[in-house]
């Protein structure tokens, strides 16, 4: 038997990560959420913590630690502001990530440095309006012409994509056809790293979105954008398989931040409990307000065990794939679940954007859909039990 408690270096940042996201992240929230702006100040802080550079050796510029790490900070961050975490999220895990799982020497000295600092965002270039949970159908294309790669093509949902730091957008495109094992033919998919300074890059006007206000999401054209040839990252072909492996590894991410999530509306709940009075005594003196905040206690927990499994499994070098599945899914659910009961407990106050839980509710929806949706996750749970 194992013990599921942190060990003293852990809980430090989890503890630090913690009060930076009570103190520093919370008060602006609100704000951001509102004004639909990207939290430039927060994140600097969070560079300067060394947040973005935690799983990264220091060779590169990074903290040394490893992926658990990285989600015990992301746990911590989703409970007062989603946004915020996913930007974490996805600037460590598929933006600077992939570079450091498939990139040469080079390419790692060029571009992780500046993203573990935080002082740079990149974005992962992979959904298209017809190849989301079927990336397979990509349909953005590259040639080589004079030792140049030249793009052509459109991403949809990239996050980090659009703000004034984003330097590097790795995105996915067809560079020949291949033959499945059963020879029957197939699209040759590898990844590029396009800086995004690239003529014919263009990040399209951000989406107005139902939650995550202040994450930056846009649509992405690439038009006739060329690069060194050098800008292939990993091995010809295989960039699909890649990026697979770039979001088994994300899931648990995920899974951390949408604990968080779910747990941030717990805390919530108990304080409104304790504080707001109906019928002469306090609401959480009434069971069917105990039972409903003891459900999501429920939830929070299991989904916690959940990516602490997965992680623990990934880091050490144990297959995590269904195990990662698992998690994202049971989380992405705690945290819609949780923000549905949260916003009933506070009644009126819970359907008012100032207050935390009615973000909660509007951003955790995507929890469900990004990075797999949970039917995917159901569809690779089920393969793994030979159905």
């Amino acid at each position: 038997m194992s013990s599921f408690d942190l060990n003293e270096e852990y809980q430090d940042l989890s503890d630090s990560v913690r009060e930076f996201a009570d103190e520093v992240v919370a008060p602006v929230s609100a704000k951001h959420d509102e004004e639909h702006s990207f939290p430039y100040e927060v994140v600097k802080q969070m560079g300067e913590m060394g947040l973005f550079g935690l799983p990264f050796p220091e060779e590169f510029g990074g903290m040394g630690g490893d992926y658990f790490a990285l989600a015990l900070a992301l746990e911590q961050l989703g409970r007062v502001d989603q946004s915020v975490a996913i930007t974490l999220e996805a600037g460590v895990s598929l933006g600077a990530m992939p570079v450091y799982r498939f990139g040469t020497q080079e390419q790692k000295e060029r571009w992780l440095p500046e993203l573990a600092s935080g002082r740079s965002l990149a974005g992962f270039g992979l959904t298209e309006r017809e190849a989301g949970s079927d990336a397979g159908g990509t349909k953005t294309h590259a040639h080589i012409d004079n030792g140049e790669w030249v793009i052509n093509g459109n991403k949809e949902f990239i996050t980090n994509s659009g703000t004034d730091i984003t330097t590097l957008v790795t995105v996915t495109a067809v560079t020949g056809k291949t033959e499945n094992s059963d020879g029957s033919p197939r699209k040759e998919i590898s990844t590029i790293l396009v800086p995004t300074e690239t003529p014919g890059f263009k990040a399209e006007r951000a989406y107005n979105k139902v939650g995550w206000n202040a994450s930056d999401t846009h649509p992405l054209t690439l038009d006739n954008v060329r690069v060194p040839e050098a800008n292939l990252l990993g091995q010809r072909g295989r960039g699909y398989a890649s990026f697979l492996s770039i979001l088994d590894e994300g899931r648990i991410a995920i899974a951390a931040l949408g604990t968080g999530a779910a747990q941030g509306c717990v805390d919530l709940s108990v304080k409104y409990a304790k504080e707001r009075s109906a019928f002469g005594q306090n609401i959480g003196k009434y069971q069917a307000i105990q039972f409903k905040i003891a459900r999501m206690q429920a939830r929070a927990h299991t989904a916690r065990l959940a990516y602490y499994d997965a992680a623990a499994r990934m880091l050490a070098g144990k297959p995590f794939k269904t195990e990662a599945a698992i998690a994202k899914m049971v989380a992405g659910e705690a945290a819609m679940d949780n923000a549905r009961d949260a916003t009933q407990v506070f009644g009126g106050y819970g359907f008012i954007n100032e207050f935390t839980v009615a973000r909660h509710y509007r951003d955790s929806k995507i929890l469900e859909v990004g990075e797999g949706t949970t039917e995917v996750q159901l569809m690779l749970i089920a393969r793994e039990l030979g159905l």
